[in-house]
C-alpha cells in the first residue's frame, strides 16, 4: 500500500520511483562513497531539505560528499506505511560542535524530540514509535566545514510497528516484577535478589518511548559484609576494617559527659539464610545525669544561701553568722560533680564572740600579717601578759617589808638567811638589856637609849 502524495514546505512529494531520478549528479543510487545510497535503494538527493515516502532509503547532508554550506537550515520528512514504524541508521555524523541535527518523532517540528547531536558521533540507530519522522540540520553560519565527507549520512529502513519493549529476562538469585502485564511504552520492571544477594546495577528499568530499556539488565551478588552502622552522636569510633566483612568489630566510644547507652561492640555475623548482620543495634551517648547533693541545714545562729531540697551539681551555698557570732569554717562550699556528687568542705558553724575568739582571731591575723606587725603585735601581748605580774609582785613585796619593820626584823635581811653570830653571852648579860628592862621600843634615829 501506498501512501497518498503529501505537500510540506513548498516541495513536491515524490513516490519511490521518482527518487533515483532526482538524485544529483555523480550522487545515484549506485554510487558507493562510505555510507553513501545503496543499490536498490531510493536517495534523497543531497539537497537542502526534502520529503520521501518510501519503505527505505538514505538521507544525505546538503551537497555531500562535498562539505555543506553554512547557517543553513534543512528539514526532511520520511513516511512510511501507516502501521509501520522507521528505524534511523545512522553511518556518518561528521559535523562541527556549532552545528545542531535533531530528529522528531512525527510528522512536525513540534513532535517528541528522539535525539540531538552536535560534532562527530560514531555509528548508532534509533526507532520511532510511529510512521513518520523529521530530520532537521542546521549548520553555524559563522563556522564552514571544508573537509571531504563532512556530513552525515542516515539510512533508514520500514519495520514493522512493535508497541512493546523487548522481554527481560529472569536473573539467578533474583525475582522481576513488571508494573503490567504488557511491557508497552512507560511499563517499570523492578529486580529484586533472595536473602543474603543484593542487586548490582539498576534495579529498576522502564520501556521508552523508542521501545528500549532505560537500563542494562542488573544481577544479583552474594553479600559477604554488613553495611556500615553509622555514627553515633556525641561518640567516636574504632572500625576493625573499614568494608565490615563478617567478623568485623565496631567500638563505640562517647565523649566527655555522655554516657554510653547500649551495646558499645558491634560484631558483623554471617547468616546463611540472609545478608550478614550486626549483633546488635548502634548504641546511644546521652547526656549524664549527675546526681544533686542533699539539703544542708543552716548553722544554729546562722544562715545559708540558698537553701534547698536538692542541690545539683556545681552549685554554691553560701553561710552566714547572726551578729556576735563568728563564723568557724569555710564561707561557701560547693558541689563537686560525681555520681553520687558531694560537697566540697563540711559545713560551718557559728560561735560567740568570746577573748578566746579574739585571741585566735587575733592568732589568726597575726599569722596572716607582714613579719614587722607581727613582731609589734606579739610584743603588745607579751606587756599585756607580763604586766600585771609584776604589779603583783611589786605588792607582795612592800607587804612584806611592812611586816618586816612592824618586827624588827632589818628590811635588808631577806628572808632564809641567817643572822650574824653573837660573841658569847653571860648570864648577867643576858638580863642585862635595858631595852627589855624599860619595857621601851627605839627605831633608829630615836634619841631614847
Amino acid at each position: 500500500m501506498q501512501a497518498s502524495p503529501r505537500k510540506r514546505w513548498g516541495l513536491p512529494a515524490m513516490d519511490r520511483h521518482s527518487w533515483g531520478q532526482m538524485a544529483a549528479p555523480g550522487h545515484g543510487t549506485g554510487g558507493n562513497a562510505e555510507g553513501t545510497c545503496l543499490p536498490g535503494l531510493p536517495c534523497l538527493p543531497a539537497v537542502c531539505s526534502g520529503e520521501i515516502t518510501d519503505s527505505a532509503g538514505v538521507v544525505l547532508s546538503p551537497n555531500w560528499p562535498e562539505p555543506y554550506g553554512r547557517g543553513q537550515d534543512c528539514i526532511w520528512g520520511v513516511h512510511v506505511e501507516e502501521d509501520k514504524r522507521i528505524m534511523l541508521d545512522v553511518r556518518v555524523l561528521r559535523i562541527g560542535p556549532g552545528d545542531v541535527l535533531t530528529f522528531y518523532d512525527g510528522d512536525d517540528l513540534t513532535a517528541r524530540v528522539l535525539g540531538q547531536y552536535s560534532g562527530p558521533r560514531g555509528h548508532f540507530k534509533l526507532f520511532t514509535s510511529m510512521a513518520d519522522v523529521t530530520i532537521q540540520f542546521q549548520s553555524d553560519p559563522g563556522t564552514s566545514v571544508l573537509g571531504y565527507q563532512q556530513g552525515f549520512v542516515i539510512h533508514f529502513f520500514e519495520v514493522p510497528r512493535n508497541d512493546t519493549c523487548p522481554e527481560l529476562p529472569e536473573i539467578p538469585n533474583g525475582w522481576k516484577s513488571p508494573s503490567q502485564p504488557e511491557l508497552v511504552h512507560g511499563t517499570v520492571v523492578t529486580y529484586q535478589c533472595y536473602p543474603g544477594y543484593q542487586v548490582v546495577g539498576s534495579s529498576i528499568l522502564m520501556c521508552q518511548w523508542d521501545l528500549t530499556w532505560s537500563e542494562d539488565l542488573p544481577s544479583c551478588q552474594r553479600v559477604t559484609s554488613c553495611h556500615d552502622p553509622g555514627d553515633v552522636e556525641h561518640s567516636r569510633r574504632l572500625i576493625s576494617n573499614p568494608k565490615f566483612p563478617v567478623g568485623a568489630t565496631v567500638q563505640y566510644i562517647c565523649d566527655q559527659g555522655f554516657v554510653l547507652t547500649g551495646s558499645a561492640i558491634l560484631t558483623c555475623h554471617d547468616r546463611q539464610a540472609s545478608s550478614p548482620k550486626w549483633s546488635d543495634r548502634a548504641p546511644k551517648c546521652l547526656l549524664e545525669q549527675l546526681k544533686p547533693c542533699h539539703s544542708l541545714s543552716a548553722p544554729e545562729n546562722g544562715a545559708c544561701s540558698p537553701e534547698k531540697r536538692l542541690h545539683p551539681a556545681g552549685a554554691t551555698v553560701h553561710f552566714s553568722c547572726a551578729p556576735g557570732y563568728v563564723l568557724k569554717g569555710q564561707a561557701s562550699i560547693k558541689c563537686v560533680p560525681g555520681n553520687p556528687s558531694h560537697w566540697s568542705d563540711p559545713p560551718p558553724i557559728c560561735r560567740a564572740a568570746s577573748l578566746d575568739g579574739f585571741y585566735s582571731g587575733r592568732s589568726l591575723d597575726v599569722a596572716k600579717a607582714p613579719a614587722a606587725s607581727s613582731t609589734l603585735d606579739a610584743a603588745h601581748i607579751a606587756a599585756a601578759i607580763f604586766l600585771p605580774l609584776v604589779a603583783v609582785a611589786l605588792l607582795v613585796g612592800g607587804v612584806y617589808l611592812y611586816f618586816s619593820r612592824l618586827q624588827g626584823k632589818s628590811p635588808r635581811q631577806l628572808p632564809g638567811t641567817r643572822p650574824r653570830a653573837y660573841d658569847r653571852i653571860t648570864v648577867e648579860s643576858a638580863f642585862d638589856n635595858p631595852t627589855y628592862e624599860t619595857g621601851s621600843l627605839s627605831f633608829a634615829g630615836d634619841e631614847r637609849i
